[in-house]
């Protein structure tokens, strides 16, 4: 071989190794994807530490359904070094297992149902695809996801002089009051899984159908969850049937207002609009529960890392556990991601970002379309 025959693997061994075909390395070569660093004697490719491990980047993408073109892109991102390729690479990795496990997980609940004799309805069968996005997302949110004080004591002030309290769609349990008796509902099992201990006991259960009679509590809570119920208003009809008092904090989607006050959203995310698009407006939702809609501020340093969280702090958007633990982010797809955190990592190295958000650091919080619904 030459130039350093000991730091070279054959093209056949590296075939081998990589489960491929040679004729497939031989492609990648022709098209300058990976090209091998030497030649043997007799002339066949021989690769490197660094061929390999270009080789392993763009076989990882291959398997998680990426064209060549786009991969080509990713690996030569000159904006991005090794490490932060492979924990880019990670993240999507985590996301595709995540997904399948939930997949796996619902199809096992129809065997058993159809051991019992029980046929899955066509909506059940395709809910898969979409309505498991906490399962997806939830073993991220530990991560950056706290309680943020100042927004709980609003939650906890509204709550009034409740002494029994459900809270729908729980999670992890990060707003539950804890001076007073609570109930915890949430359907996803890796949300269910992550709540600590001596948390308060969990039913496994969705916001539209409570398994408990009318008026079993003081108060019905719901925190930053309404988005993501299949049925918001028969979930809050739910919550007015349980409770005599009801607390929602959500956000208002129907204020095209707060996507051009959110810089992320306005100039790197405007696929933000197409989520939220179809969403019932929140003064509808406030009318179904007879609520007062209340604004909530979010401060410039929020420990809770939900989406509007970092608006004084952008560099946080560039890390990937802030935005794995984050459901927009999984719903816009990997390349509208790709796309805006790159834009914003090149605004943020040149200046841009400052220029376009002047007014920013002189303030300690931001009117970003969040509401605390009071009924």
């Amino acid at each position: 071989m030459v130039g350093g025959v000991e730091e070279h693997l054959t093209v056949g061994r590296v075939a081998e190794l990589a489960d491929v075909t040679v004729r497939t390395l031989h492609h990648y070569d022709e098209i300058g994807l990976v090209r091998p660093s030497a030649r043997t004697a007799a002339g066949y490719r021989a690769y490197s530490v660094g061929d390999v491990e270009r080789l392993r980047e763009v076989l990882a993408y291959r398997r998680l359904g990426f064209g060549l073109r786009e991969i080509a892109d990713l690996v030569d991102d000159p904006a991005t070094d090794a490490v932060g390729r492979l924990r880019r690479l990670r993240g999507l990795l985590l996301e595709q297992r995540d997904r399948a496990a939930a997949m796996v997980t619902a199809i096992d609940r129809e065997l058993e149902a159809r051991a019992m004799g029980i046929r899955t309805t066509p909506e059940e069968q395709l809910r898969v695809f979409g309505a498991q996005l906490y399962d997806a997302i939830g073993s991220a949110y530990p991560a950056t996801r706290r309680t943020e004080p100042r927004i709980a004591a609003r939650v906890w002030e509204a709550l009034g002089d409740a002494r029994t309290v459900l809270n729908v769609g729980a999670g992890t349990g990060s707003y539950e009051p804890r001076d007073r008796d609570v109930t915890a509902v949430e359907p996803s099992a890796v949300m269910r899984a992550q709540r600590p201990v001596g948390a308060a006991p969990c039913v496994a259960a969705a916001a539209e159908s409570l398994p408990f009679e009318d008026r079993s509590f003081d108060a019905a809570m719901a925190f930053s969850t309404v988005h993501h119920w299949r049925d918001p208003i028969a979930g809050l009809r739910e919550m007015r049937r349980v409770a005599r008092r009801v607390v929602v904090f959500t956000h208002d989607a129907s204020d095209a207002g707060w996507r051009l006050r959110f810089w992320l959203t306005r100039d790197y995310l405007p696929e933000v609009a197409g989520l939220v698009a179809g969403r019932p407006p929140v003064d509808r939702l406030a009318r179904v529960i007879g609520a007062r809609m209340e604004p909530v501020l979010v401060p410039w340093d929020c420990a809770d890392g939900f989406l509007e969280a970092y608006w004084r702090r952008p560099e946080a958007y560039l890390d990937e556990r802030v935005r794995r633990a984050v459901s927009v982010w999984t719903r816009v797809g990997p390349e509208a991601e790709r796309r805006a955190v790159n834009e914003l990592r090149d605004d943020l190295s040149s200046g841009r970002w400052a220029e376009r958000n002047p007014d920013l650091v002189a303030l300690d919080a931001a009117e970003l379309g969040l509401r605390l619904l009071v009924a």
